[in-house]
C-alpha cells in the first residue's frame, strides 16, 4: 500500500470537505478549493479526518492515491494556514513595485516587465535600503502560487557567477568559480 495514500488527513478546526462522486471541495477560513479525483480512488470523510484509498493494486492505481491525498492534504492546509512564497530580485538596478494586483519588473532589459497576478494571490513588493527588493505572493492554493513564482524567476534566472537574477529566498544557489587567471 502506498505509504503516503493510506495516511489519513486530519481536519482542522473551521474546514468543511464535501465529497460528490469525484469532486472534493475544500472549504475553510482562507478560501475555498476543488479538486477533481479520478474513478479509481474512493475519498470518504470519516470522524474529522479524510480517508483516501484504491480499488485495485494496479501501477497507474497506486500512483494515483499517492498524488491525490497530496494534493486533497495540501488544499486542507491551503484553506487553514496558507501558502507563502518569497523571491528576491539579486542585481544592480534590479527593482519591484506593485499597483494592486499589476507587478512590474526592471530586471536589466530594455523594458520593463509587466505582469498582471490572479486575484487569488495576495501580492506585496517591500525595497529596503542595503537589501535586495523582496517581492511576497500569498494564496491559499498552492499550485497556483507556485506557478506564478516559477514564472517570475523564470523572467532572469539566477546565473551562475555572480548569482544575479531573481531567487527564492531560502533558495540555495550552486556558483561557479570565475575564469582562472593565466599562470605566468
Amino acid at each position: 500500500m502506498s505509504r503516503i495514500g493510506k495516511l489519513p488527513i486530519e481536519l482542522p478546526e473551521g474546514v468543511q470537505v464535501t465529497v460528490a462522486d469525484t469532486l472534493v471541495t475544500v472549504k475553510g477560513p482562507l478560501g475555498e478549493l476543488v479538486q477533481n479525483v479520478d474513478k479509481r480512488i474512493s475519498v470518504k470523510e470519516a470522524e474529522g479526518s479524510i480517508i483516501v484509498s484504491r480499488f485495485t493494486d494496479d501501477i497507474q492505481d497506486k500512483t494515483f492515491h499517492g498524488l491525490y491525498r497530496s494534493l486533497i492534504f495540501n488544499m486542507v492546509e491551503g484553506v487553514s494556514k496558507g501558502y507563502t512564497k518569497e523571491l528576491e530580485l539579486v542585481g544592480v538596478g534590479y527593482r519591484a513595485s506593485n499597483q494592486g494586483q499589476v507587478l512590474e519588473l526592471v530586471l536589466g532589459y530594455s523594458h520593463n516587465i509587466i505582469m498582471e497576478i490572479p486575484e487569488e494571490i495576495k501580492l506585496e513588493t517591500a525595497t529596503k535600503r542595503g537589501t535586495p527588493p523582496r517581492i511576497t505572493l500569498k494564496s491559499h492554493d498552492k499550485q497556483l502560487i507556485g506557478q506564478v513564482a516559477a514564472k517570475i524567476r523564470s523572467l532572469r534566472k539566477p546565473e551562475p557567477y555572480k548569482g544575479k537574477g531573481v531567487k527564492f529566498v531560502d533558495e540555495v544557489l550552486r556558483r561557479k568559480a570565475g575564469k582562472a587567471v593565466a599562470k605566468t
